[in-house]
Formats: C-alpha cells, structure tokens, sequence
C-alpha cells in the first residue's frame, strides 16, 4: 500500500519523495489541482505553486472542493454495494496490493482554486498569466500568517480583527479603511454588530473621529467592561439620544441644511419650500430665528392656503420631534460635541432606538448635512460614518450622495446591515471593502456577488459555509486576499443580543 504523509508528499518504491498533489489544469484564472482526502485541505485556504524551473510561483485559494470524477467510477462504487449484500464474509485476496490505490483514487479531490497573485524574486507581481509545469512544479499550503507577510498587509495601524484556522493573530492596517467606503453583511446574529464595534474601538484608539447611527441603542456600552467598570475608552465615548440630551435651536441650523430636512426627510413640495425659505430669511434679519416665531410667521404669511396647510404640517412634525428647542440651556451646538472627540479621537453615538422613523429621518438629515458643513469649514477634517441598517432611515435616491458627493468632503462611510438587496447594486461596485458574514440565502449571496473587487465564485462558495462568528474579508484590507477569520471577543458591554422569552423563563424556574 502506499505510505501517505502530512508533508503533501508520498513515498515511491524505491523509497524515494514523491509529490502528492499535482497541478491538473488552467482555465482562465482557475486552477485545478488534484489532492487526496487525508490532505488538509478545506476551501479558502492558499497553497504556492512553485514553478522550480522558471522561478516562480503562483498564490491560488481553493475555492470549491469536489471529487475527481474517474471514468467508470460509478460502476465501482455500485458494484462494492452489490457484494456487500450478497456475498458472504470472508478473505478477499489482492496478490497485487491494488486496492489500496483503487480506495485512494475513489477518494481523490480535485481543488478548484482561484489565482490570487504571482510570487517573483521576493515579490509580488500583478502577471498571472503565465502557466507553471506540471512537471517541475511543487505544490504547497500557503499559511495565511505568511501571505499577510509577503504582502504586507498589518501595516503601520494595525488592527487586531481575530484568529485564522491556523490559530495565528489576524492584523488588518487601520488605513485600508481611511478614505474607503466598507460594508459589513450577513445574516442575522452572525456577529456583523460585534465586528463594526471592534472596528469602532480601534479607530478611535489610533485617534480618529467617529460618528455612529445607533438604530438598536447596541452601542451604549462600548465605555464598559463586561463587570461594569469604565474601560480606557471611557472618556473618548459619548451617547447623545434625540430629544434628550441631544436638542438644537433653528438658529443652530444653516437654511441648506433645514431645506434638506424639509425636502427630503419630510417631503415638502417645491412650491412650498420657496415659501418657507422666503419666511427663514424673513426671521433671520430680524434675528428671530425661534420655534415659536416661525409658527407665528406662517400664521401670518401671505400665500396660497394649501402652501400654507403644507407647511404647518412640517412645522408641527419638527415640533413634535423634540430634537428643536427654544431653551437656550437644553441646546448644545453639534461643534461642541466634536470639540471633545476631534482632538485625541472619540465617537459620538447617536442613539436613536425610541424614535419614530420619521424623527429618525430627521435627526440623520441634520446630522449628515452639519458633517459636510463642519467638514467644508476645515472644522473637523475627516469622519468615519458607520450606520446601522442605513435603508431604514436614509431614502434610495440618498445614497449616491452619501457614498460619492460626502466622501469627497471626508465622510468615509461602513454600512451595516442584514438585507443586503437593500443597498443599492452602484454602492456594492464602489465598495473598497467588505466583511461578510454567512449567507445561505442565493439571492442574498447574488447581491453580494457583484461587488467589484471580489469573484462571484468566492463569494457563493465560501460565505454559505462560514460558521458563526467567522468573517470573509474582501477588499483592499486584505490587498484583494479573500481570507476568511474567527473575529475575537470583546471585553465591553455590547448591548446587541437578542431577548428571548423562553431562556428568561428556564433562568427563572432554575432559580
């Protein structure tokens, strides 16, 4: 029988090393190589094809897994079913130890990889289209602490995002996410929260400003350890919550930004905005900017009596929002907010869990719109933008101008969200990086699929299959190595998880 060992090779009969994997095929940007079970080998893995003769090599990742499909296989297999049930047991004599290699090559794999990059003198090359031999060419695994190496992917920032399968320490470079457009998805309690608060955590370590749009209130606790007591980042994190600790008077607000509001968050129709601006800057050079006056002033407005019913309507939604104040002591200017953060680093949650969708638009409208105006100033100079489960609050036709016209002023923005058909297919093409989470869904991973930086084939083979809490990363983070990763625990209060009744119920009944 022949001898197999863990080194990918085997012994010949003379006792001699022999390769155990052999390059098979080249289609395109696939290679095909054929392995055998007792090798280690599991999709998303790299392996080096070293051409020895021509001196170098080509980094591929297996990317499906299927069984070498022999002529007459079939008639074999259904043949052994055949004798075990009606033959009797006894000695099956092999006097020329065939067998053993007949049970190898039913078992043989035949590994699908996709080519990632070319290895030569010591680099990394963009030529991939050359074809190693199959002849002189030796096949190994590729560990993915030593492609991050040759490709330099920890960087001067690094970020420590979890474990690889190798149980090594997986470091992406903070600055892969500075100037980028990112999006985390996956299927519900896969860990996608998680992952965006250990993203959030290490920016704002390294000192950046941070603003997140906190649907869920998941972010409360970031400045908490598990037992309660205040972590180093205590300090550098600040939960502001609509209508409570986070009011603002109109005279705060620029008129762009409240005919945004208006239009967009609260659909007023053209006609009725002329007015409203007519009236804005009626109050402004009276220095009457103030809740209570811009009510009188639409009381007492000449104009169509429709504009006016439009109007009213706006006003008494801005009013019962609770986000608008005339109360001087209630009210912060957002500058001031930044004033504590921009400096060393520090987020700023906007907590917007017991809001109403509407207030919600509102509040997301004032926020986006006083970010480009701070930013145009030269008042802050770059803001990552993360917002959960962005389609419940910012409309379709928004999200151009968030990714294209706000990335330009220093908004750099990660989606995060469950749905990912819900972003628009313009957004998945600009996407710099992604981190996805398990998908079994095929429509779900369709969308995915047509992000530009990522084969399709990858993405549908590999996201299907990942275990909870494990991650697919894509993308410039990883200098376009789809690599997949256990994402580490965190010792903070995350506030994300799920409530079920019948878990209460058994701790009750237990105690």
């Amino acid at each position: 029988m022949v001898l197999l060992e863990k080194n990918m090779r085997t012994k010949d009969t003379n006792g001699e090393d022999k390769e155990k994997v052999r390059l098979y095929k080249k289609e395109g940007g696939t290679i095909q190589i054929i392995s055998f079970p007792d090798e280690n080998i599991e999709k998303g893995d790299y392996l080096l094809i070293e051409d020895r003769k021509l001196g170098k090599s080509l980094i591929v990742q297996v990317v499906e897994i299927r069984f070498v499909n022999v002529p007459g296989i079939l008639e074999e297999i259904l043949r052994e079913c055949t004798y075990n049930d009606n033959f009797l047991d006894g000695e099956t004599l092999d006097p020329f130890e065939i067998t053993s290699h007949i049970t190898l090559i039913k078992d043989a794999r035949v590994l699908h990889c996709k080519i990632r990059a070319s290895f030569e003198n010591g680099k990394l090359v963009n030529d991939i289209s050359w074809i190693p031999s199959r002849i002189h060419s030796k096949i190994v695994k590729l560990p993915i602490s030593k492609l991050f190496s040759i490709a330099k992917i920890s960087g001067n920032y690094p970020i420590y995002i979890g474990d690889t399968k190798e149980n090594s320490q997986l470091f992406i470079d903070a600055e892969s996410l500075d100037g980028r457009l990112n999006i985390i998805t996956g299927k519900k309690e896969t860990g996608k929260s998680h992952l965006s608060k250990l993203l959030v955590l290490n920016l704002i370590h390294y000192g950046a400003t941070v603003v997140v749009l906190d649907l869920n209130g998941e972010y409360a606790g970031l400045g908490l350890n598990l037992d309660g007591t205040p972590n180093e980042y205590a300090n550098k994190i600040h939960v502001l919550t609509p209508g409570q600790n986070f009011k603002i008077m109109l005279k705060q607000i620029n008129l762009r930004v409240m005919l945004n509001i208006l239009l967009n968050a609260l659909r007023l129709p053209g006609t009725s905005a002329r007015e409203f601006r007519r009236i804005w800057r009626f109050l402004r050079e009276r220095n009457e900017l103030s809740l209570k006056a811009l009510g009188e002033a639409m009381r007492n407005w000449k104009c169509n009596q429709h504009i006016r019913d439009a109007l009213f309507s706006r006003y008494y939604a801005l009013l019962n929002s609770g986000f608008f104040t005339d109360n001087p002591e209630e009210a912060s200017p957002f500058e001031e907010y930044f004033e504590k953060i921009k400096r060393n680093g520090g987020v700023l949650i906007i907590n917007m869990q017991n809001i109403s969708t509407m207030d919600r638009q509102i509040v997301v409208e004032y926020i986006l719109g006083k970010l480009v105006e701070l930013l145009s100033n030269w008042y802050l100079r770059s803001v990552f933008l993360f917002a959960e489960e962005a389609h419940l609050y910012l409309r379709e036709t928004y999200w151009d101008d968030v990714v294209t016209r706000m990335r330009h002023y220093g908004i750099f923005t990660t989606f995060i969200t469950n749905q990912p058909d819900s972003i628009k297919e313009s957004i998945y093409r600009q996407a710099d990086n992604i981190f996805l989470f398990n998908f079994t869904n095929e429509r779900d991973l369709e969308t995915v699929s047509r992000a530009s930086r990522a084969d399709s084939e990858t993405i549908k083979s590999i996201a299907r299959e990942l275990p909870p809490q494990h991650c697919l990363l894509l993308g410039k983070i990883v200098k376009d190595f789809p690599t997949v990763v256990k994402v580490r625990t965190l010792n903070v209060q995350t506030k994300g998880q799920t409530r079920y009744f019948f878990k209460f119920l058994s701790q009750n009944l237990k105690t």
